[in-house]
């Protein structure tokens, strides 16, 4: 549980399909609401995306992830909760005013919300971008930067690569995503201009 709300469920359901009465697969795996964050650091004319690298036991491997977290907050309170996650696996603050939903922009019949694995998981993400000009010490620094809760077993390491790049280093869906979504948002002309400052 988070406070009074649920974290965790796993449960069977009986379900039928309305007009033919098939039983439809009814394991389900709930977790609920999640949200990742699309960094974007601007220096010397190149575009960055600050990524986690960790251990993943159910794949067996490290994998190259964008920052993200549960909405474990009693307030369902999607864009603190991103920034939070930012600053605790990244070790960098984000102005939350300058947040851009990416997953708003879906057609409302969506939900506007992305569905990792929806044939056996409720899990729903909103997919967050932040754009930010920084001086190349910054990112110097970030690269390779130890992170995480080491209470809650996160051991992070943080990445700084080209965002052309992205697309080709990593199996991560939320990346991969968020990557989908702001190409054709830019491309239909749907993002504001400004860019934020971030904190370090």
């Amino acid at each position: 549980m988070f406070g009074r709300r649920v974290g965790f469920l796993k449960f069977k359901a009986d379900m039928l399909e309305k007009e033919t009465g098939t039983k439809l697969p009814g394991i389900v795996f709930a977790r609920g609401p999640a949200v990742a964050v699309l960094i974007f650091l601007e220096s010397g004319g190149e575009t960055y995306v600050v990524l986690t690298e960790q251990a993943r036991v159910p794949v067996g491997k490290s994998i190259l992830e964008l920052p993200a977290g549960m909405l474990d907050d009693e307030r369902g309170d999607i864009v603190g909760t991103a920034v939070r996650e930012v600053e605790e696996e990244i070790g960098i603050t984000l102005n939350a005013d300058a947040m851009v939903n990416l997953t708003a922009l879906l057609d409302p019949a969506t939900g506007q919300k992305v569905f990792p694995s929806p044939g056996g998981c409720d899990e729903e993400l909103s997919l967050f971008l932040y754009r930010s000009p920084v001086k190349e010490e910054v990112i110097r620094a970030l690269h390779g930067k130890e992170m995480g809760l080491r209470d809650h077993g996160e051991l992070i390491k943080v990445r700084v690569i080209p965002y052309d790049k992205l697309w080709h280093v990593t199996a991560d869906m939320k990346a991969l995503s968020a990557i989908a979504l702001y190409e054709m948002a830019k491309r239909d002309g749907l993002l504001p201009e400004r860019n934020s400052h971030l904190s370090t």
